[in-house]
This record gives C-alpha cells, structure tokens and sequence, in this order.
C-alpha cells in the first residue's frame, strides 16, 4: 500500500451567493467532532461581514484556530494572497505553535473554483504542506435552476455551472423550501452536469461534517476504493447544453508515451473546455497504478499504490467541461492501448536504437554534466527503477563511471551528452 499522506486537508467550500456557505461552516465550527480547523474567509468587496458571524463560533472550538481574511475574489485577484495565507499556515505548524487537522477555504458566491484547486498544484512549498481534499458545492435547490440557466455575455463563465461542475460533493440545501417532485428534478439537471459527485440532502446546511471534511474527494483512488462503480454511470442523461461529464471505462494495458500523448491533446486542444479530468491507469509493464488529476490546464501524475491481487486492471477516466465528444475522447483513448502490432513496432524499434549504440564497455568517453567530464562505459543498456530515457522506462543507453568515482547514466545517445574522449 502507499504511504499515509500526513499532509493538512483543505476543504474548498463553494456555492453561489446565498447558498448556505456561512452558515455550513458555523455548524462545522459549533459540531463536536475535535479537528482544529483554520478557516480562510473569503468576500467580495472591501467590508467582510462573514467573518465577524465565525468569529465567535471559531472561538469555541479551540484558542488556536485562526480566520484569515481576503477581500476581493480568491479566483482572480488574490490567489497569490492564498499561497502566503497557506505559507504562513505551514510555518506555524512547522514551528510547532499551530496544530491543524483541516484547513477551510470559503470562496465567495461569485467565485469559479478552478483557479483555487490549481493553487495547490502551483506551488511546491503550498503541495509539500497540505493537499486538496476536495471541493464542496453548496447549491440552493429553490433559486438552482435559474442560476444555471442565467445567460451571460460572451466569453463570461455562468459561475454557478463551473461550481457544480467541480464539485466533488454537492450538499442540495435549503430542502424544504421546495417539494419533493422539485428536488428530483432538480437533482437530474446537477447530475446533466457533474454525474460523478454525490449529493446530500440538507435543512439549513445542516449536515454531518463527514460529509464535508477528509472525504478525499479530489483523490480519486481512494474514491474507487470506496465505491468501485464510482465511473460507472447508470444510462444517459439529459445534459445541459453546454457543460456535461463522460466516463471511459475500459481492460487493456497502455503506452505510457501514447498515454502522455493523449493527455497532451486534451490539455492543448481542450483545456479551456475541461473543467476536471480524472483516472486511474493501466500502464504496460507497471505493478502500480498510474493516477492523474487536472483543472483546465494544470496537470499532475504519479505512480501509485500497486495493483491488487484480485483487482481487475481496468483503465477508468472522468472528463467534465463543456463540449464534450464522448466518441472523440473514446477513439483517441484506445489509441493508447498496448497490441500486439504495438509491441511489434515497439520491439523493432528498440532493437534499431540497440545495434546504433556507439559505445561498448571499457570505451573511454566524455559527459555533459553541465561541463564535460571524462568516464568510462561501464554498462551498455543500463537499468534502473524509475528512469525514463530515450529507449523507454526503466533503461538507459549507457552507465558511465566518470574518473571522480561518481556513477551516473546517459539518457540518449547523442554528442551533445556522450562523446568519444
């Protein structure tokens, strides 16, 4: 299994105007549930007065939680002022004279939620300290409907769609303001919308702070571990005409490159349509499972845990954004599928790179280290766990012991890193 990640959650609570936001985090304040919390308020204009309503209820939790206040909207004008906001947090923890067991950011009704997700992909001192745990939409089931169907000027975003569209759980509040044939309908068009978070009833933003806090909504491999039908989605749905959400399920191991490919075609011809993109990966020759995440244009991977013994490998992808081709993104996806012609190709590939080597064990060279240094070859076709070359995963053209003692590889074969000496 993967390591324990120890870094602090932050919750992103979001939600147009009106909507019940304050009032969901004075209940997380006043609930018992012994998490020490700071809070990052956030209002539009120069007069906060949400923040004098959470004072007294952040008081009652515990000495050291704290609010920070910025005015102006967290998604355009001050997203530098979050990262010294998150900054200052760590340094005080590192200090030892904060303890924090959650982080929560409320952004104000006018606030897309993109630009908040991606702070914590941007900055490597914000991503070593606390991880996204995921974005909680709160949406008014009475004023919803026309809040998605409100029409904007060209090129301004409805704000209220991008909100549903990034959640990773809805709490459909304020129920009993509207019937029962009301919520379901209106429960159809958030899931036209964003068919992959689940939605919770609520009264008064009355709900469990399980539900809110450390869900690991943003991690989506722990949300199949959870809920292995997670992707998959039950029918077709009627989606909004312009913002949707598609799941691709399917067996078969990948090309990485082609994998990467794929993803850069998405980003680079789609990326201002995709809200969030989402999976979990079967990369050829990998024990573990390769996950990836992205806002728009900001895009992180890694390797992770390992397959399970029992588990099927099975590729699972979420896409939500405007203008979504189910079709395209199937075709172009099963172009990564590793076939036999593939490998064929792979193989005759490789083995032309192989018989082009120029070098072979005990040949004297010169390395490009950022100055050239003179070595010796000491292993042709070199391999080691992790690396990525020309030749692919995992190996190397070349091992080269240079004269200081120091063992380093030559990731191509090319003068402008290896050269005879």
């Amino acid at each position: 299994m993967a390591s324990e990640d120890n870094r602090v959650p932050v919750t992103v609570l979001t939600g147009f105007l009106g909507s019940g936001k304050t009032t969901l985090l004075n209940h997380i304040l006043t609930a018992t549930h012994g998490k020490k919390l700071a809070v990052i308020e956030n209002e539009f204009g120069e007069v906060g007065i949400d923040d004098e309503l959470l004072k007294k209820n952040t008081r009652m939790q515990a000495e050291e939680e704290i609010i920070e206040m910025m005015n102006g909207c967290v998604c355009c004008t001050v997203r530098q002022d979050l990262i010294t906001v998150l900054k200052k947090l760590a340094a005080r923890v590192q200090s030892g004279k904060l303890q924090l067991d959650g982080i929560i950011i409320e952004t104000t009704g006018m606030a897309d939620p993109a630009p908040v997700a991606q702070t914590f992909f941007v900055d490597e001192d914000v991503e070593k300290f606390s991880r996204l745990d995921g974005i909680v939409t709160l949406v008014d089931a009475k004023h919803i409907e026309a809040r998605l169907d409100e029409e904007k000027p060209e090129g301004v975003e409805n704000e209220a769609v991008e909100q549903v569209a990034f959640a990773d759980r809805m709490i459909l509040n304020k129920i009993d303001t509207v019937s029962e044939e009301d919520l379901v309908r209106v429960e159809a068009r958030l899931r036209s919308v964003n068919a992959f978070a689940p939605i919770h009833r609520a009264e008064r933003s009355s709900v469990s702070v399980d539900n809110v806090l450390n869900i690991h909504g943003f991690d989506l491999k722990r949300t199949l571990e959870n809920d292995p039908e997670f992707l998959k989605t039950d029918g077709e749905h009627q989606h909004d005409a312009s913002v949707s959400s598609v799941s691709i399920t399917t067996p078969g191991e990948l090309d990485l490159d082609e994998v990467q490919e794929f993803v850069g075609f998405i980003l680079g011809e789609k990326g201002n349509d995709i809200y969030r993109m989402k999976g979990v990966l079967n990369i050829a020759g990998c024990d573990n499972r390769y996950v990836y995440q992205a806002v728009h244009m900001m895009y992180n991977s890694s390797f992770d845990q390992p397959w399970g013994a029992d588990e099927d490998r099975e590729n699972k992808l979420v896409f939500i954004g405007k203008n979504l081709n189910k079709a395209e993104l199937d075709e172009k996806f099963k172009q990564c599928i590793l076939t036999p012609d593939k490998i064929e190709e792979k193989r005759q590939k490789f083995l032309k790179e192989v018989q082009s080597l120029r070098f072979r064990v005990g040949d004297k060279v010169e390395c490009n280290v950022g100055t050239w240094s003179k070595g010796e070859v000491v292993a042709v076709l070199y391999r080691e766990r992790g690396i990525r070359t020309a030749l692919g995963d995992g190996i190397a053209p070349y091992q080269i012991k240079l004269d200081n003692g120091t063992l380093i590889f030559a990731p191509v074969d090319d003068n402008r890193v290896i050269r005879k000496a």
